[in-house]
């Protein structure tokens, strides 16, 4: 890497209140927006299958206040909602808001369950179909997908383990964009020994999940650019986020600890 100030600090995977989020869409812009860090995050807020058992549950334990998914009905509004903040976010913060969602495929069993990511998306894209029909439906809307955390996670912890993908890799693997090597605190390394292309993600749902793994992209800061490195993976890295610890602006000495950048 020939310094950080090429690069743009990223985060594509985040939840608002539209789905499971702690903080509205606003709240979530403005604690980014004010680290004077990051050049760019993806709201990705859940679309969940109808009979989604977990949706469910959700919705009973509020009382019906939160409906813990983005639906065909409400995708609209929700896009809309998007844009009206990515304009603000632009003009206050520099910040580059890229529109997304998380189809979202919920079973009892892991190897049955599938998150997929589906970054710069302008049509709705329905849970309620096969994992496959989810990745073609993304690319021929032309936008970018995502493997979500797609090994079995650490054990210390309680967490939806969600690895159909991995399982099925050799027939899924033209269809994937790229893969989650990292997640939160998590790291699946065997997704970049693989020589699959990858990012990593704060996987945000509190304001706690602001220090986590975040992906760094050499591309110009708009969303064609950025969408190509992507796909072409070469002038990509990933770096832990931790509060005081990141010296993109020479304020701070602690050191950041970054993988070296990908190749496909």
């Amino acid at each position: 890497m020939s310094g950080q100030n090429s690069y743009l600090l990223c985060d594509f995977h985040m939840h608002t209140t539209w789905s499971d989020g702690a903080l509205s869409l606003r709240e979530l812009v403005d604690l980014y927006g004010r680290t004077g860090d990051f050049d760019v995050i993806a709201i990705t807020d859940h679309i969940l299958r109808e009979k989604d058992w977990l949706g469910r549950a959700g919705r009973l334990a509020t009382l019906g206040r939160r409906s813990f998914s983005v639906t065909e009905e409400t995708f609209p509004a929700y896009l809309e909602a998007i844009r009206q903040e990515a304009e603000r976010a632009w003009r206050e913060h520099g910040l580059l808001v890229i529109p997304g969602a998380e189809v979202t495929k919920n079973h009892s069993r892991a190897r049955k369950n599938a998150h997929i990511i589906a970054l710069g998306i302008e049509r709705f894209i329905s849970a309620d179909q096969s994992p496959e029909d989810v990745l073609r439906e993304i690319r021929r809307q032309g936008g970018i997908s995502v493997a979500c955390h797609p090994q079995p996670r650490p054990r210390r912890r309680f967490e939806l383990e969600t690895t159909y993908l991995w399982e099925h890799r050799n027939d899924v693997v033209d269809l994937v964009d790229v893969w989650e090597a990292a997640n939160r605190d998590d790291l699946f390394a065997v997704t970049s020994l693989k020589h699959y292309p990858y990012i990593a993600s704060s996987d945000f749902h509190k304001p706690k999940h602001l220090h986590s793994w975040k992906t760094l992209v050499r591309a110009e800061k708009n969303w064609e650019s950025i969408k190509e490195a992507l796909r072409s993976n070469v002038d990509i890295a990933i770096t832990l986020y931790r509060n005081g610890a990141w010296n993109k602006k020479g304020k701070k000495t602690a050191p950041v600890p970054v993988l070296a950048p990908a190749t496909t």
